[in-house]
């Protein structure tokens, strides 16, 4: 059985199109209604899909839970994750589950930037995704080039191990990339269509809202991979700086008799927050540690 699971927010213009091209491709196709105030679920359910409801928005991560969750119940063959929006052609969901079906792939992503594939979208848009792809391959580890692309095919074992992240919004694709290649999950690209141009608006918030999610996703993972370096060395220079302040502000007063309060204040601020940045390093990495051990054991 194929499933396809679409998280929907507020689609009611595009979710008849959407479903009905997808029931074509797949077995059964499920919709997140994710808080949304206008029709969308009532449109999915009249023509078959089956809706699971959220009772109030509470974002694209906690939707594609709730998809995973009901969808492997049903003990699929492959799991397709697609847009609302119309931005991802269902024609291509075949091409996406061939991999897994064959026993290729644990996950396939829809890429915009392989092969043959179509990307209409703005200037802007291209070069933000450019920027965030590079980011977000170092971040997680991975070589894929897409890294945003939320049009995918799951196998049901990686379903269940991608189904567990922190992120509950748009930072969910790197998450799961960063997880696929923690558990040494295969994971392979192929040409996808993507349309941005004609769709009345491809995100609910604002472009600079949803890139200052996502690096903070990848903020996160670095710190989360690497502390010592991204936590530590910081809170090292830190403590040096409020030290150099310290120095500068006992000289002053062993010279004038005076303290600068600015000085003095300064130093302990850059000594509280380096002794933080390193306690937190110093954890994080024991934690780390511990957990791999852990996993190492098991």
């Amino acid at each position: 059985m194929i499933i396809a699971g679409i998280p929907a927010y507020n689609e009611e213009k595009t979710i008849a199109r959407v479903v009905l091209q997808a029931q074509r491709y797949v077995d059964m196709v499920i919709v997140c209604d994710d808080g949304s105030t206008d029709l969308t679920a009532e449109i999915a359910e009249k023509l078959g899909a089956k809706v699971l409801r959220h009772e109030k928005n509470m974002g694209k991560g906690f939707a594609l839970k709730t998809l995973f969750a009901h969808a492997l119940k049903l003990d699929p063959t492959a799991i397709v994750t697609l847009d609302a929006d119309g931005q991802h052609n269902p024609s291509e969901i075949e091409k996406l589950v061939k991999p897994i079906t064959d026993g290729k792939a644990d996950v396939v992503i829809g890429s915009r930037f392989v092969g043959e594939s179509i990307l209409e979208a703005s200037l802007y848009r291209k070069i933000g995704l450019r920027a965030i792809n590079w980011l977000s391959r170092r971040a997680s580890k991975s070589k894929v080039v897409d890294t945003q692309s939320g049009f995918r095919a799951y196998s049901p074992r990686a379903a269940q191990i991608l189904a567990v992240y922190e992120s509950s919004g748009y930072g969910v694709e790197l998450e799961q990339l960063a997880k696929a290649a923690e558990n040494g999950l295969k994971v392979v690209e192929v040409p996808a269509t993507v349309r941005y141009k004609g769709l009345e608006r491809t995100s609910k918030k604002h472009p600079l809202s949803h890139g200052q999610e996502l690096i903070a996703t990848v903020l996160r993972l670095m710190v989360e991979e690497r502390p010592l370096v991204f936590l530590g060395v910081p809170g090292v220079v830190s403590l040096l700086t409020g030290v150099l302040f310290g120095l500068w502000m006992l000289q002053i007063y062993a010279l004038e008799g005076r303290i600068i309060t600015n000085i003095a204040l300064a130093s302990v601020a850059f000594i509280l927050i380096g002794f933080f940045m390193v306690s937190t390093a110093i954890t994080l990495y024991a934690l780390i540690r511990l957990l791999a051990k852990t996993k190492n054991s098991t």
